[in-house]
């Protein structure tokens, strides 16, 4: 009798395991942060699920649960040797059930829309990734009359109030891991009433990338954008991930001269969460929302 298929064994990945789902999306030319599997974790530490064949990782999904009511759908990969085997349909199932009865987002690639619309995910908008280089010497310096500080220097509460208009549900725990990562720079803009923007720029496997870059007014989200380049080293790729649909963020970046290198469409299950796009100059991650 010929042997009998080994069945995919579907199962959460533990916090040791999680640099494997960085490394992968490398592989894939996404270009993760270089210290990102800490914050990944601290999303959802039960968020990461893995598909094994006799004990070898043959498929990665992330389904992050954030509060009651949303969830988003990440790092979906499956080796190349292994695809058209049924075994990244079996993780995407999973991490659906994971998610079930919540609204769920995801930032899918080109190739991957058909199939997530047939999921019944619709469009909600289109990204861009934007690629600069940083000059010799690094950009000058800009004069701004916006006040500029160390998110490090505010309360978390004052971060986690003003996150909640971008994002449909409170994250505090990744955003306390996405601000400290190692080499990270987190810059924000307070108010009287509360912050006015804040951004952050971190090391990636390939340059940099700023995001999020939240705002209330273009001139806002210019001088944070101005201040964060100035710790990208000279010679360096930058990197900014926008909403198509967001005209002031794309000017943003061409004024600079960065050129599209990548996109993906924001995709969601459910009814699309009301957030603040005119205010929204970078997108956090397009690994976990």
């Amino acid at each position: 009798m010929p042997e009998t298929a080994s069945p995919l064994i579907i199962r959460t990945m533990r916090r040791d395991e999680l640099p494997l789902t960085v490394e992968w999306a490398a592989q894939e030319g996404w270009n993760p942060g270089l210290h990102d599997a800490a914050p990944f974790f601290a999303a959802d530490p039960g968020g990461f699920l893995i598909g094994e064949l006799d004990g070898e990782p043959v498929s990665l999904i992330s389904a992050v649960r954030y509060g009651s009511t949303y969830g988003f759908i990440g790092f979906y990969i499956v080796k190349p040797e292994f695809r058209g085997k049924g075994y990244g349909w079996a993780i995407w199932q999973a991490a659906l059930a994971r998610l079930q009865g919540r609204t769920v987002g995801l930032d899918g690639v080109v190739a991957q829309q058909d199939n997530y619309r047939r999921s019944g995910f619709e469009l909600a908008h289109r990204n861009a990734r934007y690629a600069g280089q940083q000059s010799a010497g690094g950009p000058p310096a800009a004069a701004s009359s916006v006040n500029l500080v160390p998110i490090s220097q505010l309360p978390p509460e004052a971060l986690q109030a003003y996150d909640r208009s971008f994002f449909p549900a409170a994250r505090a725990d990744f955003l306390q891991a996405w601000v400290t990562q190692p080499g990270t720079v987190a810059l924000a803009v307070p108010g009287d009433g509360g912050l006015l923007g804040y951004g952050v720029v971190r090391p990636c496997r390939t340059g940099y990338k700023i995001g999020p870059l939240f705002a209330d007014s273009p001139a806002i989200a210019d001088a944070i954008f101005s201040a964060v380049l100035q710790h990208v080293p000279a010679g360096e790729p930058f990197y900014l991930d926008v909403m198509t649909t967001q005209p002031a963020a794309v000017e943003l970046a061409t004024r600079r001269g960065m050129l599209v290198v990548f996109e993906t469409a924001r995709m969601y299950l459910g009814a699309a969460p009301a957030i603040s796009p005119d205010r929204t100059y970078g997108i956090t991650s397009f690994e976990l929302g």
